[in-house]
């Protein structure tokens, strides 16, 4: 007989909670003995929260925040391992009518090319004066603010000081947009399709474009409850790995976009998943663009929770003054995310996984087959100003920028 497993999972509505949905709604956590119920929250605070008080026993969050948890910079902060990742890509910087007018006078395309649209950024910003824009993300200890930060340095331009970043919830930005609350916003899907579609807004850029095949939400689960639930936390990544090839199908994105769409989960109309999943954005003004790998559940490894975007996503908090580098911080970040409790999972699947627990991030400018067999593909994975971060010299990178 199964052993039958309850497990409560928090989530935010985007469209890369798909694979904590797909595996309640299409039976794949059934499947493992698991009774899924999925908790929706509107903003991160709430799912740390959550968890914190085990509310929710693992949650769909943003990749930062368990290490943020681990190092005590959020509070109330709960242990936390990260066992799994749930996708990669599928962010978008969305500015407004007037200020895409203004980049698009300093040359700025609807290509969604990161250097030419930055640059355009900075000469906009160069113009106002003393008078910063003001752009929304979805909390400090995000992927949103770190891609959008290091875009904007790479062009020139101080995000403390020609910039004021705001924080919002991922539903108000689109509306926040529209009110002149804010000019402009990174966001998860289906807010940036949302804000053109919706509000009149105009893409800037994209997270594709920033950094290729980069990491994003992740698997939080509560470190108490995993270590007393192995076989249940076990399961569930099982689960999640069968959702996450669901997902990737293209014959099942109608289907999955008319999941998203329902109210317990974004509640958004179903057009406004399409984009992302295929690929073929609207950026503004009736121009669709294809982005390559602009969302995705399954391939180059898109779940495997690297210990190289860990210390990439620290080496950003130390960039921005948010906590000061040590060599045990470094340590308490790496171990946060959790290849070992992955591999043992998914081993008995005979799925190509990584051997390597990191990677030399940016290294790969196209395709590249990996391992023995070549059964596994990775990358490209290349940051838009050609910068490299090697995992094993932490040290280099982080005095090798400068927050301004």
């Amino acid at each position: 007989m199964t052993t039958r497993h309850a497990i409560t999972a928090g989530f935010v509505p985007l469209l890369d909670s798909a694979l904590l949905v797909v595996a309640r709604e299409m039976g794949f956590a059934e499947e493992q003995g698991i009774d899924l119920t999925l908790l929706r929250e509107r903003s991160w605070a709430s799912i740390r929260d959550r968890l914190a008080v085990r509310h929710v026993d693992v949650a769909h969050i943003l990749g930062p925040m368990p290490i943020a948890c681990n190092l005590g910079l959020n509070v109330p902060a709960p242990e936390m391992i990260v066992p799994m990742a749930l996708g990669l890509g599928g962010n978008a910087v969305t500015v407004s009518p007037a200020l895409w007018r203004a980049m698009a006078e300093h040359g700025a395309t609807a290509d969604l090319d990161a250097r030419v649209n930055g640059a355009a950024l900075r000469k906009v910003t160069a113009a106002r004066r003393g008078r910063p824009l003001r752009f929304g993300v979805v909390h400090p200890y995000s992927g949103h603010n770190y891609e959008l930060r290091y875009w904007l340095a790479a062009s020139g331009i101080d995000p403390d000081r020609d910039i004021e970043i705001v924080v919002l919830p991922p539903p108000d930005m689109g509306d926040a947009l529209a009110e002149g609350v804010i000019d402009g916003y990174c966001a998860g899907e289906p807010w940036n399709t949302f804000g053109v579609l919706r509000r009149g807004a105009h893409l800037a850029t994209v997270k594709a474009a920033i950094w290729r095949s980069s990491p994003e939400k992740v698997l939080g689960v509560n470190a108490a409850w995993g270590r007393a639930n192995p076989q249940a936390m076990a399961a569930l990544l099982v689960a999640l790995h069968q959702a996450s090839l669901w997902c990737a199908r293209p014959e099942n994105h109608a289907a999955l976009a008319a999941l998203l769409a329902k109210p317990a989960y974004v509640g958004r109309d179903a057009e406004l998943f399409l984009p992302a999943l295929t690929g073929n954005l609207p950026v503004g003004g009736a121009v669709v663009r294809a982005v390559a790998d602009f969302f995705v559940p399954n391939a180059k490894a898109a779940t495997f929770p690297w210990k190289s975007h860990a210390l990439w996503f620290y080496t950003q908090m130390v960039r921005w003054r948010q906590i000061e580098h040590t060599a045990e911080r470094q340590r308490i970040a790496a171990e946060t995310y959790r290849p070992d409790i992955y591999r043992a999972a998914l081993k008995d699947l005979g799925i190509a996984m990584p051997s390597a627990s990191a990677k030399v991030e940016g290294a790969l400018t196209v395709a590249t087959p990996v391992g023995s067999s070549g059964a596994l593909t990775l990358g490209p994975d290349g940051f838009f100003d050609g910068g490299r971060f090697d995992p094993d010299d932490v040290d280099a990178y982080i005095a090798s920028q400068s927050a301004g």
